[in-house]
Order: C-alpha cells, then structure tokens, then sequence
C-alpha cells in the first residue's frame, strides 16, 4: 500500500507509519486490492487527508467504513463520486441541512467542497472489500484512526467533533471536551433517523455558531 498522504499529517503520523500494526495493515491491504475489488481506488484511500491539512481542520465528522457499492467511494465519509445516486444516509444528511440552514438540497453527493474549507470526513477504517461491508474492520485502520483522532484532541483547540451514532461517539470518547466542542446525535441512516435520532440535530448551525465564536471562519455546506 503507497501511504500517499500529505506532508502535513505525515509529520503528524509519522510514528505510526513505523510501528508493526501499520506495517501488518499495509501487507494486508496490498494482499486485497491484489486479489479482490475494493474500494475506494488505492490512490484515494487517504484523500480525506489529502483534502484537507492538519493545520486546515475545523470540524471532524466520524464515519464506520467506505461504501462497498461499485463506483461509490471516494475517500471521504459519507460522500460519493459526482453522479452517484445518493445513499440513505447522505440522503438524510442532506436533508438536515435543507431544514437547519434553509439551503437546497445539493446536486452532487460529492463533499470534496467540504473537505477543501477544513471538514475532516475521516471514516473509521479507510477501506473496504467490494460487497462486504466491515470486511477490512479490526486489521489495523481502527488503531490507526484513534490517533488521528488523538492528535487533532491534544495538538489542536477549537475543532467541532460531530458524533453521528453510537459508533462514533464511543470513538470520540478521548477527545477534550474542554478544548473542542462535541456535538452528538444518531445516525443519518434510515433506522435511526426514522425513529427520530436524527432530524432536527442542527449541527450545521451550531458547528458555524462555534466557529465564529472563536473567530474563525464558518463552512458553508
């Protein structure tokens, strides 16, 4: 596997790329994208870094894996390439937005416009076998993900971590609510936003409100 990433986190992360849990994962990955299809493509399993610096980071959105339908993926939680019918979940996602800020609701279900103004999509485990979702789980990427999250807590400070179901919260447990602000729900997917975990969060809304409390420029969604 190319850690193609950029210099910014790789200065970060640089300890990471050393350790034995990393060299295993990488042997692992390379052995899947050789024998199977897997997703996103090799060159976009860090595009969620690549689009978005350490430095550059404003608000961290948590996701589980990559979507595991043909053509969808690209690096990034919960976004799909341009021209890709929308998933579930981004569906309601989307939808939140339209009723919290009043904005229609996008065209492309493409977030590299979010990434570019400083939206971490860091999904949870950065790849994923082709029909088999979770397939990569518990091989290394979780380990390796805690850090990043880890990091952007103790070498940053005004970041709005956004925890969208169960998963991510507890993967957001060491994060410094004293340096950062949380802001937690239930997930986008159908499940729970049909049971009424997850309409009505305004999250968009308070992540700008946060943001322009410390002076720092809010994302337009």
């Amino acid at each position: 596997m190319n850690v193609n990433i950029s210099n910014s986190w790789k200065s970060i992360l640089a300890d990471e790329f050393k350790k034995d849990y990393f060299k295993s994962l990488e042997g692992f990955v390379e052995t899947e994208y050789e024998n199977y299809r897997c997703f996103p493509e090799s060159d976009h399993i860090f595009a969620a870094f690549n689009h978005c610096d350490f430095e550059a980071v404003k608000v961290v959105v948590i996701g589980q894996d990559p979507y595991h339908g043909e053509g969808q993926a690209n690096g990034l939680c919960f976004s799909v390439k341009e021209q890709v019918k929308h998933p579930p979940s981004l569906v309601n996602i989307f939808k939140e937005l339209e009723a919290d800020l009043g904005k229609p609701y996008p065209i492309s279900g493409d977030l590299n416009d979010w990434a570019s103004q400083g939206v971490l999509l860091l999904n949870a485990t950065l790849t994923v076998r082709s029909g088999a979702a979770g397939s990569h789980q518990k091989k290394g990427w979780e380990k390796f993900t805690d850090v990043v999250i880890e990091q952007l807590s103790e070498k940053r400070e005004h970041l709005v971590f956004l925890l969208w179901g169960g998963f991510a919260q507890k993967k957001g447990k060491k994060i410094n609510d004293q340096r950062h602000q949380i802001l937690d729900t239930g997930h986008p997917s159908p499940l729970s936003a049909n049971r009424g975990y997850w309409f009505g969060n305004k999250h968009f809304s308070k992540a700008n409100e946060y943001l322009r409390a410390h002076q720092l420029d809010e994302i337009s969604w």
